[in-house]
């Protein structure tokens, strides 16, 4: 199925509505910008409802909608030279277009767990500097709701695609206002965080601090996520110290990670354990220099995600979690870690963990203090 298919859950109204907050809000697109949007042909009816959105708004929508499956292929079958590099034209839209937006929406979510995660490494190494053009530019990444992404969820089509709707603030009468309101929540919480020097995050398994003095907070209210709620930063390189264990799995190229364990000593992973995936998770570790530090770390914000559902652009959104990502930072906080990796994985607080700033209480239990 390409499309949610409920009346009750998901309408022609929402699709508009969604590509509407996505041009507007999200992209706040104009007139003679080009537009690059990239997803799968499942996401069909968003990706016409932008095309009209795009055009309305006098901008040049250049829609790349790949068939589902052809990742899975260019992994298996392409040779030194295509994963140690990219073509000309992949770096000319990089550095000409104004815009890019990028819509998961996966036939298969395990489409890449039978490829080895050295060639996954590998291409994303050489693609770090393609990565880094689009970064500079305006930028979101969202999801549309496919059988694939509910059966990853343990959910039935139109329940998924009603989960996806309330994450998105569809069902708001006015989507925009209910983001821009929980922006507002969230720069209270950066005011709150500014100052702070360390972090102590404490859980089950958990018991790690890190230093964030002096670097800057960002304010994710779905103007880059969408879904978005989340602030975030990028600790000091060298400051993580402890051990911290994340419950909620992932699946990073549709390999599941699950139960991983990671002991940091002066900023570095000296020990990685996952119940599942450790071979992918060794690799990534190994990917470069950056792959083993921390680029980022997160606070979960959005109360209308209420569970994982195995995609990490909902999953890190959860109110009540902190993330963590290996890997690369974001400048605008500070951070200066570099790498071709950016994995978030997620520690649950809301079954009685505690993330304090200079001792103080922010979040206990799942709860904002």
């Amino acid at each position: 199925m390409t499309a949610p298919s409920s009346a009750a859950t998901w309408t022609d109204a929402d699709t508009k509505a969604f590509a509407e907050l996505l041009a507007g809000y999200c992209l706040e697109i104009q007139a003679g910008q080009q537009v690059l949007v990239r997803s799968t042909t499942l996401a069909a009816p968003l990706l016409r409802a932008l095309q009209r959105a795009i055009l309305a708004r006098e901008a040049w929508p250049l829609l790349r909608a790949a068939l589902p499956g052809l990742d899975e292929e260019f992994y298996a079958h392409a040779r030194d030279a295509q994963l140690d590099g990219y073509s000309s034209l992949a770096r000319a839209e990089a550095e000409q277009a104004d815009v890019f937006l990028s819509i998961q929406a996966p036939e298969n979510t395990r489409a890449l767990a039978g490829i080895d995660p050295a060639r996954l490494s590998r291409a994303a190494r050489a693609r770090a500097p393609l990565s880094e053009l689009r970064l500079r530019k305006r930028w979101c990444g969202t999801l549309w709701p496919t059988q694939a992404g509910a059966q990853q969820a343990g959910m039935g089509f139109d329940e998924f695609a009603a989960f996806v709707r309330g994450a998105l603030f569809l069902d708001r009468d006015d989507p925009a206002a209910a983001w821009r309101e929980l922006g507002a929540f969230q720069a209270e919480l950066i005011e709150r965080l500014t100052p702070a020097r360390t972090l102590r995050i404490e859980a089950d398994g958990t018991d790690l601090t890190l230093s964030v003095a002096g670097r800057t907070w960002a304010n994710s209210d779905g103007r880059r996520n969408m879904p978005s709620g989340e602030v975030f930063t990028g600790p000091l390189e060298q400051s993580a110290n402890g051990t911290i264990r994340f419950t909620i799995p992932s699946a990073p190229g549709g390999v599941d990670v699950e139960d991983v364990t990671l002991t940091f000593r002066d900023g570095e992973v000296v020990q990685a354990r996952a119940a599942r995936g450790q071979e992918y998770l060794d690799r990534t570790l190994l990917t470069d220099p950056g792959a083993s530090r921390l680029g980022e770390i997160g606070i979960g914000t959005n109360f209308g995600i209420t569970r994982p559902i195995g995609a990490i652009l909902f999953d890190e959104k959860i109110g009540g979690t902190v993330h963590l990502a290996l890997g690369r930072s974001y400048p605008e906080t500070g951070g200066v870690n570099e790498s071709a990796v950016h994995w978030d994985m997620i520690c649950d607080l809301r079954g009685g963990g505690r993330l304090t700033a200079d001792g103080v209480v922010v979040q206990e239990g799942g709860s904002f203090s």
